[in-house]
C-alpha cells in the first residue's frame, strides 16, 4: 500500500528545491515517473537527466522545514494539495505548455474540473464596469459556469462576488502563497471564496506578493476556462495578457464595449478590433459557448447598473447627457433646466458615482 504522506512529501521535496524549475521537474517525471521514484533512483541517475549541479541541489538541499509546513497546512480543514497524479487535477491546464506540478487549494477541489469562464479587467474600474462584472458573473454562474478570476481589486473582485451568488461558484487563482491574501482589502472576500468556492496557487506557502508572479498566474486563469471575458481594460492592462494567452490556447475571447472617451474601454475596443466577440449580455456569451442548462437563468439584463434607479430629474439629465462628455450649456439646452437646477442634479449624480466631472467644465455619464 502506498503512503499518501510519503507521496505528498516527495512532491513537495521536488517542487520546493530552489533552482530546479518546472521544465526540469517535468523532465524528471518523464524519466522516472512519480517523485518518489525520482529520489529512489539515486543521484547518478538523476544527474543523467538534469546534470550534476541540479542533482546535487535535489539531494543535498535541506528543505525539510518547508515540506513539514506544507504537510501541516494540508491537514487543516478545507486545504488540499492537488498534484499532476491526482484525479482532481484540472484537465484543462494539461493543454498548456507548462502546467504546474502541484496546486495548493483552499476550498472545493471538485471545482477544478467544472466548465468555467474567466472574467478579468481593470483594478481601477468605473462604477459601471463593476456593476457589469458582478451582474454578468451572477448570470453566468446561475447558468452553471464556474467564474474564474484573480482576486485583484476592481473587476476581479466584482466577478467573484457575482460568481458566489450562482450555482456555478467561483475560483480565484492568486499570485502569492495560498496562506497569504493580496491585496489585504480583499481578505473578507477571500474568506467567502474559500468557504463557497476555491482559492488556488501554484506558488509555495509563504510566497509574498511579487510583481512577476501575477502575469505567470494569468496563464492559469486563461488555461482553466473555456473563454475569457474582459469587462474593462486600459491599453496596457494585464487583462490583455490573459486574453492573449486564452487566444493562443484556442479559448474564446469576449469583450464588453464602452464609451469611446473612456480610457477603461480602450483595451476592450482593441480586443474587439483584433477579433474578440463583442458582448452586450450574458446570453451573448452563453450563445457563443453553445451553453444551455435546463431551468437555469442564463441572461443578464442588457443594461446593467449599480445602485438605486435615478430620480425623474436625474433621469432627465442622464438622458440629455448620453455617454459623451457634455458642458453645462449643452446640458441646459438639452434638458430644458435652469443652470441652478442642473448643477443641483449634477452634484447628486456625481456623489452617487453616476457622473464624473471632467476638466473644462464638462461632465460624463459613468452608468
Amino acid at each position: 500500500m502506498s503512503d499518501p504522506t510519503a507521496e505528498r512529501s516527495a512532491w513537495l521535496r521536488l517542487t520546493l528545491t530552489p533552482g530546479v524549475g518546472p521544465e526540469k521537474q517535468r523532465a524528471l517525471l518523464t524519466a522516472f515517473g512519480l517523485p518518489e521514484a525520482v529520489f529512489a533512483s539515486g543521484r547518478r541517475a538523476v544527474a543523467g537527466v538534469v546534470g550534476d549541479m541540479l542533482a546535487a541541489k535535489l539531494f543535498d538541499t535541506d528543505n525539510r522545514s518547508a515540506i513539514d509546513a506544507g504537510l501541516a497546512w494540508v491537514e487543516e480543514p478545507g486545504n488540499a494539495i492537488v498534484t499532476l497524479a491526482d484525479a482532481h487535477y484540472p484537465q484543462a491546464l494539461l493543454q498548456s505548455a507548462d502546467p504546474p506540478l502541484l496546486l495548493y487549494v483552499k476550498g472545493r477541489t471538485e471545482l477544478l474540473n467544472r466548465p468555467a469562464l474567466a472574467m478579468v479587467g481593470s483594478r481601477n474600474a468605473t462604477a459601471q464596469g463593476l456593476a457589469n462584472a458582478e451582474a454578468f458573473a451572477r448570470a453566468l454562474s446561475e447558468a452553471g459556469l464556474l467564474i474564474v478570476s484573480g482576486l485583484a481589486l476592481g473587476i476581479d473582485a466584482a466577478a467573484h462576488r457575482g460568481g458566489l451568488e450562482g450555482v456555478g461558484g467561483t475560483l480565484a487563482f492568486i499570485g502569492t502563497g495560498a496562506d497569504r491574501i493580496y491585496p489585504a482589502r480583499n481578505a473578507p472576500l477571500a474568506r467567502r471564496i474559500a468557504e463557497g468556492g476555491a482559492i488556488v496557487s501554484e506558488f509555495p506557502l509563504g510566497t509574498p506578493s511579487v510583481a512577476h508572479n501575477f502575469p505567470k498566474r494569468n496563464r492559469l486563469i486563461a488555461g482553466l476556462a473555456q473563454g475569457v471575458l474582459v469587462v474593462e481594460a486600459a491599453p496596457a492592462s494585464g487583462s490583455l495578457i490573459t486574453a492573449r494567452l486564452a487566444g493562443e490556447l484556442g479559448r474564446e475571447v469576449f469583450a464588453i464595449p464602452g464609451s469611446i472617451h473612456s480610457p477603461m474601454s480602450k483595451g476592450c475596443h482593441q480586443l474587439i478590433k483584433q477579433g474578440a466577440k463583442l458582448v452586450e449580455s450574458a446570453q451573448d456569451v452563453l450563445d457563443e459557448l453553445r451553453w444551455a442548462v435546463p431551468g437555469a437563468r442564463s441572461a443578464a439584463p442588457q443594461t446593467l447598473v449599480a445602485g438605486t434607479p435615478p430620480a425623474p430629474g436625474e433621469e432627465r439629465v442622464l438622458a440629455a447627457m448620453g455617454f459623451d462628455p457634455a458642458d453645462v450649456d449643452t446640458l441646459c439646452t438639452r434638458s430644458n433646466l435652469t443652470p441652478d437646477a442642473l448643477f443641483a442634479i449634477l452634484l447628486e449624480l456625481e456623489l452617487d458615482g453616476r457622473v464624473a466631472r471632467l476638466p473644462g467644465g464638462r461632465f460624463q455619464r459613468l452608468q
